[in-house]
């Protein structure tokens, strides 16, 4: 009698848990902008291009992200920007520069994507800023782990 009880319980548990889970949860996000970090990617073992990682800035508005930036960064904490995929300055290599260049920029346009779809999962990878999507939605899933709030109502 006592197992049965058990199983029972167990089972309204885990409907319970289902439940949340395909509700989305009981979870809101508190109003405010948060900023999450990525780990950092070791890159191409070759030569090491993908290395850094994310960060993103997300805002939070009435349990919607209403704005959200993203920026790459060298391992060293260097920006990837304009400069990223120079060596010492200069244009080595022009297609690892181009290469690079297309990465930075596509993955500028990750924060924006976010605000459109509205949620995380709905973000799809950019050709070429793969490596930085993963960074994207670490980072982004940093930054809402701050702003989560439980309700049990």
């Amino acid at each position: 009698m006592k197992t049965r009880r058990i199983v029972i319980l167990t089972l309204y548990l885990l409907m319970a848990l289902a439940l949340l889970t395909a509700c989305g949860g009981s979870a809101n996000y508190a109003d405010g902008t948060y900023t999450g970090t990525s780990s950092v990617h070791e890159g191409d073992e070759d030569d090491g291009s993908g290395a850094g990682y994310g960060v993103a800035t997300v805002t939070i508005k009435d349990n919607a992200v209403t704005a959200c930036t993203f920026a790459t960064y060298e391992p060293d904490g260097t920006l990837k920007d304009e400069d990223y995929g120079k060596q010492n300055g200069e244009i080595a290599n022009r297609d690892f520069y181009n290469k690079a260049q297309r990465a930075v920029q596509a993955s500028a346009k990750y924060g924006d994507m976010l605000v459109e779809a509205g949620a995380l999962k709905d973000v799809d990878a950019i050709t070429g800023a793969t490596i930085s999507y993963s960074e994207f939605q670490e980072a982004v899933e940093d930054a809402l782990s701050q702003a989560k709030q439980y309700q049990f109502t």
